[in-house]
């Protein structure tokens, strides 16, 4: 008991008495520091006592796929930074391999009596993972937000670039270099904005059935995007465009490996302008998410229906920008 009220004391930024005076109900406490006890006794994983366990924390729930995409740690300082802004503790929750899973998370979640979760990637993006997780925050009326495109059936707000725009931009840019041959390297089968980008090329380049010889899927890794372009590089494919950083950065090992140049014999453009795209060799051409904007607005949808203001089911799309870098040329013999 004295551990915990030392650690809460220290985490909350108050004396162990108060700790105490909270925990036991007692007066003499502001609403303001009986807050911060509270959600620093929710962080900690403490459990409240009984009598406090009905009322939820000012604590929101932030979970991401990974941390190793620089884009994700972007995301959540802004999302952590825009929750601290609004009164709100953020609980970051990052997926390992090997480790906790996104529904135990959700779990995990749940007993904290978190206020509200903020999604960004996840089981909601592939159209054949399990969802049982996300409709037991529908059942339990938990205020929820997605970043980015998810399955329809779930019906939370969502956050989300505009993948037809990206497609439209990178696709307008390697025409203009005079690349004909223009291939795509995208996520898996069910990954829904990856599905929404071939959507938007099948328009765009006007493309048949004949052409699945110019997309491959890959995992959202260096070395499956190596596997995957390695392919489109053998078929003649002197444009790709990918669904992410990550994979232009293992389309550029894969054509470098095959013995061509980038940008000379292959261009690449890839998509989010996450961390350190300016320091790659070459530098990457890129799709640019608005992160900031699309974090402050996934925090003020979740916000709004915590306050229980209501909020509208509408997907809000936000308009990408292409950023010109090194990566892309005109093609070769041009």
């Amino acid at each position: 008991m004295t551990k915990r009220l030392t650690e809460v004391a220290k985490k909350a930024g108050v004396s162990e008495a108060t700790v105490s005076r909270v925990l036991n109900g007692r007066d003499g406490v502001s609403e303001a520091t009986r807050t911060a006890v509270l959600t620093a006794l929710d962080v900690l994983g403490y459990e409240r006592p009984t009598k406090l366990r009905g009322e939820r924390a000012r604590l929101v729930g932030l979970v991401l796929p990974e941390l190793q995409n620089p884009i994700f740690p972007a995301l959540a300082e802004v999302v952590t930074g825009t929750l601290a802004q609004r009164g709100y503790t953020p609980a970051l929750c990052a997926r390992t391999i090997g480790g906790v899973s996104e529904m135990d998370y959700v779990e995990m979640l749940l007993d904290h009596q978190v206020s509200g979760v903020i999604f960004a990637g996840g089981s909601y993006a592939l159209a054949d993972a399990r969802h049982d997780h996300y409709r037991r925050l529908t059942e339990r009326g938990l205020p929820v937000v997605l970043v980015n495109a998810g399955v329809d059936e779930l019906g939370f707000p969502r956050v989300s670039t505009d993948d037809a725009v990206a497609v439209e931009q990178a696709y307008g840019h390697l025409r203009s270099l005079g690349h004909e041959r223009i291939g795509m390297v995208l996520g898996p089968e069910g990954h829904v904005p990856s599905r929404r980008k071939l959507d938007a090329m099948v328009q765009a380049a006007g493309w048949d059935e004949g052409d699945a010889e110019c997309v491959e899927r890959s995992s959202f890794s260096m070395e499956g995007a190596r596997v995957a372009a390695t392919k489109l590089v053998e078929r003649g494919v002197t444009g790709i465009i990918c669904a992410s950083d990550v994979l232009a950065l293992g389309t550029i090992r894969a054509a470098r490996r095959l013995g061509r140049s980038v940008p000379a014999d292959v261009s690449v453009v890839g998509f989010d302008d996450s961390a350190f795209m300016t320091c790659t060799d070459p530098p990457l051409t890129t799709v640019r998410q608005p992160i900031e904007t699309m974090g402050q607005a996934a925090v003020d949808l979740l916000v709004t229906q915590i306050e229980g203001a209501g909020v509208l089911q509408d997907e809000l799309l936000f308009e990408p920008e292409l950023v010109v870098r090194g990566s892309t040329a005109p093609a070769p013999g041009r």
